[in-house]
């Protein structure tokens, strides 16, 4: 069985984060030739009975879904991680659990990402076991945290999860999911095995997941034929308090998993944005990951006011390896600016993603900052190769690394004064943001 990749997802609510705020973080860990893009999608309207096509299968369309920003592999149609225009925030993680996933092609996690997001509000009338979820749906199709619990349920129970989740010809790597699911007021940690599951509720302090299954005795919603479930498989046998991770953990991989927490837990009620960016970027807690087989392909930060009348800030790396990479700020307004540079060429129908078989070839997926930030990276490495060699001098790659973090740490400190202001934001000042960050980015590479 396939380990899953070492991601991270971290949240952090008052009294341990700054100013009211609520913060959410993660790393995307995937194989190490993977390219993210980061993409806009506006809200929009659709015809009854439209479909949709995720990454392997079609399913219904809503009516309506909500405007969404995404951090996505280039070669699938969900996401890693994401928010919509709602203030919503998701993040997917693999697992493995003692129920095999499914290689027969569904839903993947990442797709729920992406519904729970862009899918506008619906009434669910069974909204304990009977909701979907791929992180780019839930994205798509909830205006709450809880909301995009319920899409992502109602899809699992409807349509399953399974499929591929690497672009992989040789090999089928599968796993099942779990979320973080991240509003200004509360969070859910969702954890499934098949189309079972459970979450639980976040209010307070500081929550962390990975690639292990977290929820113990503490469970505040669950599919409602989960435990004779379970015990219909001699998994549990009714008499003892039901442990979720350790009913469905191979051994003792349920075993706490988040180095990290404890950084952010240190800063008592100063979790910000730079706090989070910095625990995203130590590879020493092996949050930040680099490894022969995997790395932090990209990572976000998202800033959540709890007063409404403040927007959401997100910050996007759209590069891998956040050590390496800088956070760049976008808020939702009306006619965001696209940012091609930051988007992967498509390939259309002759896509080796959607060819049956598939990924029999791998396409040249690099987006214009992807390149330029492999040249960069480059200089970096260089530098360090030097360094070894006991030259001390900083080198073109520190001094490029050293004015880029200035001109992020400048960003972060506009985006905190537009969360202090009292007047209301212009959204003229900001609809040009991403794509104004991105742009700098390049110029200073080139």
């Amino acid at each position: 069985m396939a380990a899953a990749p070492p991601s991270y997802c971290f949240v952090a609510f008052p009294p341990c984060s700054k100013d009211g705020l609520v913060v959410f973080g993660k790393n995307s860990a995937r194989p190490r030739d993977e390219v993210q893009e980061v993409v806009y999608f506006a809200a929009a309207d659709h015809e009854p009975g439209s479909k949709v096509e995720c990454t392997y299968i079609e399913i219904d369309q809503v009516l309506k879904t909500h405007a969404v920003v995404l951090s996505r592999p280039s070669w699938l149609w969900g996401a890693e991680m994401g928010a919509n225009e709602h203030g919503v925030c998701v993040a997917n993680e693999a697992v493995v659990t003692r129920e095999p996933a499914s290689e027969s092609e569904a839903l993947l996690g990442m797709d729920l990402v992406r519904w729970v997001a862009c899918r506008a509000v619906t009434s669910l009338s069974n909204t304990k076991g009977l909701d979907d979820g791929d992180p780019r749906l839930g994205l798509e199709r909830g205006a709450t945290a809880k909301e995009a619990l319920d899409v992502i349920v109602a899809l699992l129970e409807e349509h399953g999860q399974g499929g591929n989740y690497y672009e992989d010809g040789s090999s089928c790597h599968t796993f099942q999911s779990a979320f973080l699911i991240v509003d200004r007021s509360e969070a859910w940690i969702l954890e499934t095995s098949g189309k079972y599951w459970a979450a639980e509720k976040i209010t307070e302090g500081v929550k962390c997941i990975c690639n292990q299954l977290s929820l113990t005795t503490k469970i505040d919603a669950e599919h409602p034929e989960l435990r004779n479930y379970v015990k219909s498989q001699g998994w549990w046998n009714g008499d003892s308090d039901f442990n979720f991770s350790e009913v469905f953990s191979l051994a003792d991989d349920h075993l706490a998993c988040c180095s990290g927490r404890e950084s952010l837990e240190k800063q008592g009620g100063d979790v910000s944005a730079q706090a989070m960016i910095a625990v995203l970027r130590d590879k020493d807690s092996g949050v930040c990951v680099d490894s022969e087989s995997f790395l932090t392909t990209a990572s976000i930060v998202s800033v959540l006011p709890q007063d409404s009348s403040f927007p959401c800030i997100h910050y996007f790396t759209g590069t891998p390896d956040p050590s390496r990479s800088i956070f760049k700020p976008f808020i939702f307004v009306d006619d965001v600016k696209l940012v091609p540079k930051v988007q992967s060429p498509s390939f259309g129908n002759d896509d080796p993603a959607k060819k049956i078989p598939r990924f029999q070839e791998k396409p040249d997926r690099r987006h214009e900052l992807y390149k330029a930030h492999e040249w960069a990276r480059s200089l970096l490495e260089n530098d360090q190769v030097r360094t070894m060699g006991l030259e001390i001098q900083e080198d073109k790659g520190q001094k490029l690394m050293r004015i880029m973090l200035d001109l992020e740490k400048q960003g972060l400190e506009a985006m905190e004064d537009i969360l202090t202001r009292t007047e209301v934001l212009d959204p003229a000042e900001v609809v040009d943001l991403f794509y104004d960050c991105v742009d700098t980015e390049l110029k200073f590479f080139k």
